[in-house]
């Protein structure tokens, strides 16, 4: 197998896909890349078992020759850490027996291969469910809501992200359990839809890092098993789902929110960053103290340390006390895109429910602490 392609074109793709392969592996040939050269088309693919991303390059060479043709599995980063340290230039990859050689100008690199039918095949979707959405609605989708995934939690279900489909929208939901966020579009193209997977938090990453604003559709196709986002032409990423049941989310927005507080959202985020310096190390307690037109911001520590900020915000309800954790309130406020922040509380007990100012297809909900 031989092809020649220049460092510009092949960079990209390479790091697209590299970033899916775990530096520790369970077996040898998940550290590798799948290299396979066909009708002057490169293609280029990796996993980790659970996500797959698959590129194709044209290959414009003339001289390129059909008995060339192959594939093989090359070490995933060290291909694309020689592949980024050339000078830009043409790369030459011939493949003999189990071994790869890299030329390009006076430099030559020999790596050892494992054999292409080690490789897993990728996944095929059966009885899927299809949509399309722009790149950068879904990414703005995952912006607002992939923070508040569980990174490790033994309800593996919340270590995932909830797309669901339902009364022509969608729904992205992520919770760990503690706080959720929820944000939704419009579907108003395909047929009617109602279907709800867990995307595992590993894909929504990979995903969030393919998105590029300005670029065709994103067509999404689910089955019970895998979700595949076909990106344009030649990219293309697929999953695993998380198997399992994600709670219901709508019946976790609070309904008894009387007490209403419009704020400056930067204002407010900058006096929550310096009430939580002094707020306990472990548990990042915040104490708010709602009075007329004032909000109270309030932190100490086990050191007998104490933090004080006022704000000035709309507020015409009776006096309230109430803990939050700190930390989750700026992950909140960190994807609010509007100059000023709703906040809806009910009593000391009940949970905050956060919206951008005039938009409510974004809720963000976080869990009171006791202080």
């Amino acid at each position: 197998m031989y092809f020649e392609i220049a460092k510009k074109d092949l960079l990209t793709p390479l790091k697209m896909i590299t970033s899916v392969v775990e530096q520790r592996q369970t077996l040898p040939i998940l550290a590798n890349t799948l290299v396979t050269v066909t009708n002057n088309s490169l293609q280029l693919t990796a996993t980790d078992a659970e996500v797959e991303i698959s590129c194709s390059l044209p290959l414009t060479n003339g001289d390129l020759m059909a008995d060339n043709d192959g594939e093989t599995t090359i070490p995933a980063r060290k291909f694309f850490e020689i592949c980024k340290s050339l000078p830009d230039v043409n790369i030459q990859i011939t493949v003999e027996e189990n071994q790869a050689i890299l030329k390009a100008g006076k430099s030559k690199f020999k790596l050892q291969t494992l054999p292409a039918d080690e490789f897993p095949s990728s996944p095929e979707l059966t009885d899927t469910k299809e949509f399309i959405i722009a790149p950068q609605d879904l990414k703005e989708l995952i912006y607002k809501t992939s923070f508040c995934i569980a990174s490790n939690d033994v309800r593996y279900y919340l270590t995932g992200l909830l797309l669901e489909i339902a009364n022509k929208k969608i729904s992205l939901v992520g919770t760990d359990g503690h706080r959720m966020a929820v944000a939704q579009i419009d579907l108003d193209h395909g047929k009617e839809l109602s279907h709800k997977v867990i995307i595992p938090r590993k894909a929504v990453i990979e995903l969030s890092k393919l998105l590029k604003d300005g670029e065709s559709d994103v067509q999404i196709l689910m089955d019970d098993n895998h979700i595949s986002f076909k990106l344009n032409e030649n990219l293309i990423m697929t999953s695993k789902l998380i198997d399992g049941s994600f709670p219901e989310w709508q019946n976790v927005l609070p309904s008894d929110t009387d007490k209403i507080v419009i704020a400056d959202t930067k204002l407010l985020k900058q006096s929550l960053s310096r009430a939580s310096i002094l707020s306990n190390e472990k548990f990042k307690g915040i104490r708010l103290n709602l009075s007329n037109n004032l909000l109270t911001l309030s932190a100490k520590n086990t050191s007998q340390e104490e933090a004080e900020e006022i704000i000035e915000v709309e507020y015409s309800g009776e006096e309230l006390e109430i803990g939050f954790n700190g930390t989750y309130l700026l992950d909140t406020l960190n994807v609010i895109s509007t100059n000023m922040t709703k906040l809806g509380f009910g009593d000391t007990n009940s949970s905050c429910l956060i919206t951008e100012e005039d938009n409510e297809d974004y809720k963000f909900i976080v869990m009171p602490m006791r202080l």
